[in-house]
């Protein structure tokens, strides 16, 4: 029966996996942002040597299907599978952001450099001051839409027998495997996804609406 799905303890197996899910999706979306960052300045900054390195990385990594590198983190390597998730989603996810990034500073007008050099700033003093507050601030709705592709990308590590929110569906399903409790398991799992990547929209465009006040 349907009704057993909404037992005490499916529910409690379920939300154990939405923790997992949620551990997962925010490791690596602060990581992400981090080495996303870094890359993304690197090849915007044109330097002989960072920037085809980063070049090279960003177009490797976002030409690789995610699930090559959960499979290579977790089978590779000797990290707990959790952590291999983590670092897998964060190797794909930096390169995304990366380019996100880079758009964001090729956005800033050139003038901005030249008013931060006309009052004696340093190329990394203009960068840090100037330049990428405004290049993050411009690319908040991208991030925040590549925030809720991780969300749902973390599906993918229960390929590899991690129990986040997926995996937890489906070992539920071995053992209420009719169709009407399937789709009723796929249903509550959707919604989960939903409500999680409806939050972060919702809170993302909220932001941004209070900076461009501000700024006005």
């Amino acid at each position: 029966m349907i009704s057993d799905l909404f037992a005490p303890e499916i529910l409690l197996f379920l939300a154990d996996g939405l923790l997992i899910t949620l551990e997962i999706a925010l490791f690596s979306i602060v990581l992400s942002l981090l080495l996303g960052i870094v890359l993304g300045v690197a090849r915007f900054s044109g330097h002989r040597i960072f920037a085809p390195v980063a070049a090279v990385y960003v177009e490797t990594v976002r030409n690789t299907p995610t699930l090559l590198f959960i499979l290579g983190f977790r089978f590779m390597t000797n990290l707990p599978p959790v952590q291999a998730g983590i670092a897998a989603m964060t190797v794909f996810t930096s390169a995304i952001v990366a380019e996100i990034v880079r758009g964001g500073l090729n956005s800033i007008p050139q003038g901005q450099w030249e008013a931060g050099k006309s009052q004696g700033f340093s190329y990394v003093q203009i960068l840090r001051h100037i330049v990428l507050p405004q290049a993050l601030k411009n690319v908040i709705p991208p991030l925040v839409s590549q925030g809720t592709t991780v969300i749902k990308d973390t599906s993918f590590v229960w390929a590899v027998g991690i129990e986040e929110l997926t995996g937890k569906g489906m070992i539920i399903m071995g053992k209420y495997g009719t169709t009407a409790q399937v789709f009723t398991l796929f249903a509550m799992i959707a919604a989960t996804y939903f409500i999680l990547n409806f939050a972060l929209s919702s809170y993302a465009r909220s932001l941004q609406r209070r900076l461009m006040l501000s700024n006005s």
